[in-house]
């Protein structure tokens, strides 16, 4: 049975923005030398040893970075989510990343819905994605190969 795709309704659109993704670590030090460092994410607010929040290199969007809670556990390859980070010179930023000593899961790829994307792991385990969609980023994708 194929899903059924939701078109645009007609009601109101509530005055809502995404704000912010929070992101937790076993070590706070560790993820913001990351975020910072490889992905030149900026600190805009911190409390040392438990949280920082950093805004994204172009300054839109931010994430905020938390350390677990005594006795809290956490297992990133499960929790179910992943990030997305959108660049233009994808291929370009990825080889800058690999050579800074990043490792990818899939380097840089066209993909079936028409959009180029890269997978790696922040050092927590969580499922990172850089990729480019450009003006497609808000329309419906089509696979190749598949039937809607």
């Amino acid at each position: 049975m194929a899903a059924r795709r939701r078109t645009a309704s007609r009601r109101p659109r509530p005055n809502l923005e995404f704000n912010h993704a929070m992101i937790y670590t076993r070590d706070l030090a560790r993820a913001l030398a990351f975020y910072e460092d490889a992905l030149d994410f900026r600190v805009v607010d911190s409390y040392p040893g438990a949280y920082a929040r950093l805004t994204s290199p172009k300054g839109g969007t931010t994430i905020a970075l938390h350390c677990l809670d005594a006795g809290q556990r956490m297992t990133a390859s499960s929790e179910g989510v992943r990030l997305y980070f959108e660049v233009r010179s994808l291929d370009a930023f990825c080889k800058s990343l690999q050579e800074r000593g990043v490792a990818f899961d899939q380097p840089p790829r066209d993909m079936p819905w028409g959009w180029r994307h890269a997978y790696l792991r922040d050092p927590d385990g969580h499922q990172l994605s850089l990729y480019w969609a450009g003006k497609a980023r808000l329309k419906p994708t089509t696979m190749r190969g598949a039937d809607r």
